[in-house]
């Protein structure tokens, strides 16, 4: 008789941890596809015209200037160019039309290369074989995205700035 009582104890102990069990499970997946997305801290370019644009961006690091492209912004389209958290409060970016041959640009000199680059320091630029264009500044500030829009105009003279990634 004891048996049967401690079969039926385990029994129910066990029916008890599969419902805990089951319980812990839904709830984890239920959080896990209805928990609100979290921000994510980036440098991101929108191409708001019909054409493909190329896109380079520069910034300081603890090794020097750097600048790098070419990254391909498709018509009607966002490209994210620095993922994750900002390390740089100043950015500067250079960006080109492919098809009318539009530019996106400003009165920083920096040094760009015909097809994709990262390039190190921004002195001397024909001197070491690159070209030079004229980048525009933006000041990110305190800012964890930061969002460029690139329009049909000259470029605007305030970057659309979101605190998150646009959906």
């Amino acid at each position: 008789m004891r048996r049967g009582i401690i079969f039926r104890a385990d029994q129910h102990q066990r029916t008890r941890w599969s419902s805990f069990l089951a319980a812990f499970l839904f709830i984890f997946v239920a959080g896990s596809v209805f928990a609100p997305e979290k921000a994510h801290a980036d440098f991101r370019v929108c191409n708001t015209t019909q054409n493909l644009v190329g896109v380079a961006l520069g910034y300081r690091a603890k090794t020097g200037w750097i600048t790098e492209g070419w990254w391909h912004v498709n018509a009607s389209s966002c490209t994210t160019l620095v993922v994750g958290p900002l390390t740089s409060r100043y950015y500067y970016l250079y960006a080109e039309d492919a098809q009318s041959g539009g530019r996106w640009d400003g009165k920083v000199n920096m040094c760009v290369a015909e097809n994709q680059f990262k390039i190190t320091g921004i002195n001397d630029c024909f001197a070491r074989g690159f070209q030079r264009a004229g980048f525009q500044e933006y000041d990110t500030g305190e800012q964890s995205s930061w969002m460029v829009q690139l329009t049909e105009e000259t470029p605007p003279s305030a970057p659309i700035v979101t605190d998150t990634p646009p959906r």
